[in-house]
């Protein structure tokens, strides 16, 4: 058993992503979102103007694409073939595209040993979708983090008003069902909490009501 990894799995709008850096943050561990990964695959495709391409134009994009996380007085920034994408990965067009590759075999096994190789060293904190359940099921600490679908919507929503992107309310909550619906129905790594992760519903929830939950869970099941 994994015992210095962390996996929060769940949806969009959820809050994995504040969690994750946040408990990240207080325990001193390395915090890894897998999504950027995705969508840095997924802008590579893109950029290299595949987007709708066969699996081998795609896995070649997977096979020579470099990415990285570097800490910058910025914060932490994501970089694809070095140049840095954190904020052109975060637009509805790539999150759509990066949820559509998410479901081909060739992008899933070219970022499954790439995610490894990034916890093979522990004490990290991995957000995504299919933590818990594929890419690391020997984890001893798994949560899943979910909320009501409105309420999700309407987080997004602020998030991309906040980042500049003009876009309706009603946009955000048909790629918000979209999205649900391609991840939790895809056959390959769907989007489900692991038997053994802890659920957490955030709906109602403070930022600091969730994180005492994740501690007091790790703290129980250390003693």
């Amino acid at each position: 058993m994994k015992d210095n990894l962390i996996t929060i799995d769940g949806p969009a709008g959820a809050g994995k992503t504040t969690v994750s850096r946040e408990l990240a943050r207080r325990l001193g561990y390395t915090y890894v979102d897998t999504g950027a990964l995705y969508r840095g695959v997924a802008w590579a495709v893109r950029t290299a103007g595949c987007a709708g391409g066969d699996d081998e134009r795609i896995g070649a994009v997977c096979r020579s694409v470099s990415m990285y996380f570097t800490d910058t007085p910025r914060g932490l920034r994501f970089f694809v073939n070095g140049e840095d994408v954190s904020d052109a990965i975060r637009t509805q067009e790539i999150t759509m595209l990066a949820s559509a590759l998410s479901a081909r075999a060739v992008v899933r096994d070219a970022l499954l040993g790439v995610q490894r190789r990034l916890g093979a060293e522990g004490n990290a904190i991995f957000e995504g979708r299919d933590m818990g359940t594929v890419v690391f099921p020997e984890a001893r600490f798994k949560f899943y983090l979910d909320a009501d679908p409105e309420i999700r919507v309407l987080r997004r929503y602020k998030e991309l008003l906040e980042k500049g992107e003009d876009i309706r309310l009603e946009t955000v909550r048909q790629n918000m069902q979209k999205r649900d619906q391609d991840d939790s129905s895809r056959a390959l790594a769907p989007l489900k909490p692991a038997p053994d992760a802890v659920r957490i519903d955030s709906t109602a929830m403070s930022l600091d009501q969730v994180i005492v939950v994740i501690l007091e869970h790790i703290s129980k099941r250390r003693k």
